[in-house]
């Protein structure tokens, strides 16, 4: 639901989104007239909420949506409401190159999924008690997807108390997500998050190398 209008058509802004009752933020849209003559819908588009902003370029064709250059982030805090638990803390930054979506009588199907989000100074006061985790990177790298197809990232560690090396699988048709991989604590690691991570150890045992397995599964 979008309302608070302002601007034209060609540019202007919605100063209320909602999704599913929830505050979305703002968007602002400037459109490309030209497109319209190739039966398309194009526009540079920013989102903000709060002090996070985005911006990007969005073309919206018969068979489905297209984004490309999405540049920008901001405080992880400023997305609580949108599915993030409550307590995060943290700097988001995002560059994503390709974003395609094809339209479908259930849902849109995503075709495409290339680039990058990058966490830093994360925290959280239901680990380490509110200690700084480090930072991490989130890599998107699929240029081309089947209907049937899950899209995957892969998920590393850029420094910090711990050394994490996982993959997460998106399934649109199960509209679930499956986090699989390894962590292990660092030399560094304060000792709040140290006995955190022996209670997760004697859940799943250690490998030869100190690696704790982690897996979990979520829906959306």
């Amino acid at each position: 639901h979008a309302e608070d209008f302002s601007g034209s058509i060609w540019h202007g802004s919605a100063g209320r989104i909602t999704v599913n009752a929830r505050d979305a933020g703002s968007v602002e849209w400037r459109l490309h007239p030209e497109a319209l003559l190739r039966l398309r819908v194009a526009a540079d588009v920013r989102w903000v909420r709060g002090g996070f902003v985005l911006d990007g370029a969005a073309r919206l064709e018969r068979s489905g949506l297209i984004a490309s250059g999405v540049q920008g982030g901001g405080p992880v805090e400023d997305l609580r409401g949108l599915g993030l638990p409550a307590g995060w803390r943290g700097n988001v930054q995002i560059h994503i190159n390709e974003l395609r979506a094809a339209f479908s009588d259930a849902a849109p199907t995503l075709q495409a999924a290339v680039g990058d989000i990058a966490v830093s100074d994360l925290s959280s006061p239901q680990v380490a008690q509110g200690e700084d985790l480090g930072g991490y990177s989130v890599r998107f790298a699929d240029s081309a997807l089947t209907p049937d197809s899950d899209a995957t990232a892969q998920i590393a560690d850029t420094g910090g108390p711990l050394s994490v090396e996982a993959e997460i699988r998106f399934s649109a048709k199960q509209r679930s997500a499956m986090l699989s991989g390894t962590v292990k604590e660092r030399a560094e690691a304060p000792a709040a998050l140290r006995s955190q991570m022996e209670d997760l150890a004697r859940l799943h045992a250690r490998d030869g190398q100190g690696r704790i397995p982690v897996d979990f599964e979520f829906t959306f």
